[in-house]
């Protein structure tokens, strides 16, 4: 999740509209919505002194706001805490071992995970039972979800190209 939409996600959650939270954290009244509206749309992208008044103001970590280096311990642990606003991901413990669930309850968003997460575990059992072996389980993990035979996946045609076959149609389907 991006830093704008991290920013419109804790605005919302916190009660807050665009302009109120643009004044408090120092855009002149007339103009707070509509610079605020910036950052959330991605527009803009706040640097680390306005990331950090946001982050205040919002009462969250800044790390909570920017895009997480999943390269940190810090990072990732924000990167699950992402996971857990937007797929519901929950932490819990099982036989005495912390386990992460994700809720299919929580939406579409839950669900589609759930299906990926059940994707990789079949694998994962696969190589456990020798199935696989490890070469195989990587090339599926380095090429998912091309080798995910679980799910269908639909490439999408660029909106260029979209664009250029309506173009091109348009005058065909006129005639009829």
């Amino acid at each position: 999740m991006a830093i704008s939409e991290r920013i419109h996600f804790f605005r919302l959650m916190r009660g807050m509209t665009q302009k109120y939270l643009g004044t408090a954290i120092g855009f002149p009244e007339k103009s707070a919505d509509v610079r605020l509206a910036q950052y959330e749309t991605g527009t803009r992208k706040p640097k680390a002194d306005l990331t950090n008044a946001l982050a205040q103001v919002l009462d969250v970590s800044p790390q909570a706001l920017d895009v997480p280096d999943i390269d940190s311990y810090i990072g990732l642990m924000h990167t699950l805490f992402t996971l857990e606003d937007i797929y519901g991901l929950t932490v819990s413990e099982a036989d005495g071992e912390v386990c992460l669930k994700v809720n299919k309850d929580k939406g579409r968003e839950a669900y589609e995970l759930l299906k990926m997460l059940y994707a990789w575990k079949e694998q994962a059992d696969k190589l456990s039972s020798e199935e696989i072996n490890r070469e195989e389980y990587d090339n599926w993990r380095y090429h998912y979800p091309e080798f995910d035979t679980t799910q269908r996946w639909a490439k999408v045609p660029s909106q260029e190209l979209s664009d250029a076959l309506v173009e091109a149609f348009k005058d065909h389907l006129k005639d009829k």
